[in-house]
C-alpha cells in the first residue's frame, strides 16, 4: 500500500463518515421525519472513496440517486448536507435538491441524478470544458450496473471517444439494477467494462470492496486519462448493504446473502484487516475514527432538526436566472 499513515488515516475517516451518515440515515427515515425517496450507498463506501482521494475541487463528479458517498468522499460538508436531506432552507442546495440532487459547485461537484445514466451526458460536457482549459483535469461519471444498459451512457461513451474528453466512466456494479439481478438483466457478456472497451476506450476493473483496489486502480486510469489520451472506464464489482430504497423489502435476495456479504465483503473490514495486519495503524486507532465520524453525523442531525426550514415566500427564489 503507497499511501503514507496520514493519507490511510483520511481515508478511513471518509469511508467511516459515509458509513455513518448512512446508517443513521437508515435509523431516521424510520421516524418519518424525513420527506421523499432515500436510496442507501452502505457496503460501496471504498468505491467513492478511493476515486475521490485523487481529485481535487477543480476535478469534477457527477453521481447518481445513491449519491451521498460520492459526495461526501468529494469534500462536501457533513451538516450541510443532512440539513439539505432533511429539507432546511440552510442546506447545501437551500433544501431543492433533498437526497438524489445535492450538488457542491464548488468542490466540484456537479449533481447526484434521479435519472439512471443521466449523469455519463453532463460529465462528457464537464470533460470537454476541462479539456479546453488545458490543465489536466478530469470529469468523472459514477453510475450503477443498470445504467450500462442506458442509451445515454452509450451516447456519452461514443461521444467522450469522438472527442477524447478526459472523462472516465466509473461503473459500480453492486449487482442489482434496483430489484433485478445484474445476472438476469445484463445480456450474455456480463462484463461491463468491455462495453466501454467496444467504442474504443481503455478500460480497468477493480475490487470495488478493497479500497487497496480501487486506489491502485483508479492512480492508473487518472494517469492515462490526465496525459491526454482521452476517456477511459473501469469496473468495480463491490456490494449493496440495504434494498434499492428505504423501505424495499429486498424479497429478490437470496437466503442469507446479505449475512454472507456484511460478513465477507465490507469495506471497511477488509481495510482494517489490511492496515493492521502490516501494522500500519492498530485496531485502538481505528475505533477512535469510527467513534469521531459517528458523533461528527450526531452533530450533523441535531443541526439539521434545528434549522430553518423555507417558507412561502421563498418558493420562486433560485428557479429563475437573474441578470
Amino acid at each position: 500500500m503507497q499511501l503514507s499513515r496520514e493519507e490511510l488515516v483520511q481515508a478511513f475517516s471518509r469511508m467511516c463518515t459515509i458509513r455513518a451518515f448512512e446508517e443513521r440515515l437508515h435509523d431516521e427515515i424510520a421516524t418519518g421525519e424525513i420527506a421523499g425517496f432515500t436510496h442507501l450507498y452502505c457496503g460501496q463506501e471504498a468505491v467513492a472513496v478511493g476515486v475521490c482521494d485523487h481529485l481535487d475541487n477543480n476535478d469534477k463528479i457527477v453521481s447518481t440517486h445513491r449519491g451521498h458517498g460520492h459526495c461526501l468522499a468529494k469534500g462536501c460538508d457533513v451538516t450541510d448536507m443532512m440539513k439539505e436531506i432533511w429539507g432546511s432552507s440552510e442546506g447545501l442546495c437551500k433544501g431543492r435538491g433533498g437526497s438524489m440532487h445535492i450538488a457542491d459547485a464548488d468542490k466540484g461537484m456537479l449533481g447526484a441524478n434521479g435519472i439512471v445514466g443521466a449523469g455519463a451526458p453532463i460529465a462528457v460536457g464537464a470533460a470537454l470544458s476541462l479539456k479546453l482549459d488545458g490543465k489536466g483535469k478530469v470529469a468523472i461519471t459514477f453510475s450503477g450496473d443498470g445504467a450500462c444498459n442506458q442509451g445515454t451512457t452509450f451516447e456519452a461513451m461514443n461521444m467522450a471517444v469522438v472527442t477524447k474528453a478526459p472523462c472516465i466512466f466509473v461503473f459500480e456494479n453492486n449487482h442489482y439494477s434496483e430489484h433485478t439481478g445484474f445476472e438476469y438483466a445484463v445480456g450474455t457478456n456480463k462484463d461491463i467494462a468491455s462495453r466501454a472497451e467496444a467504442f474504443g476506450m481503455k478500460v480497468w476493473r477493480g475490487d470495488g470492496c478493497d479500497f487497496t483496489s480501487v486506489y491502485e486502480t483508479m492512480r492508473e486510469v487518472l494517469e492515462y486519462v490526465r496525459a491526454g489520451n482521452g476517456p477511459a472506464a473501469v469496473e468495480f464489482d463491490t456490494e449493496r448493504f440495504y434494498g434499492h430504497f428505504e423501505g424495499d423489502p429486498q424479497r429478490y435476495r437470496g437466503k442469507g446473502e446479505l449475512d454472507r456479504i456484511r460478513e465477507t465483503r465490507d469495506c471497511l473490514k477488509i481495510f482494517r484487516a489490511q492496515v493492521t495486519g502490516a501494522k500500519l495503524l492498530d485496531d485502538k486507532e481505528l475505533d477512535e475514527i469510527q467513534k469521531a465520524a459517528i458523533a461528527s453525523v450526531d452533530d450533523a442531525v441535531e443541526a439539521s432538526r434545528a434549522a430553518a426550514r423555507p417558507t412561502a415566500a421563498d418558493v420562486t427564489n433560485d428557479v429563475y436566472i437573474e441578470y
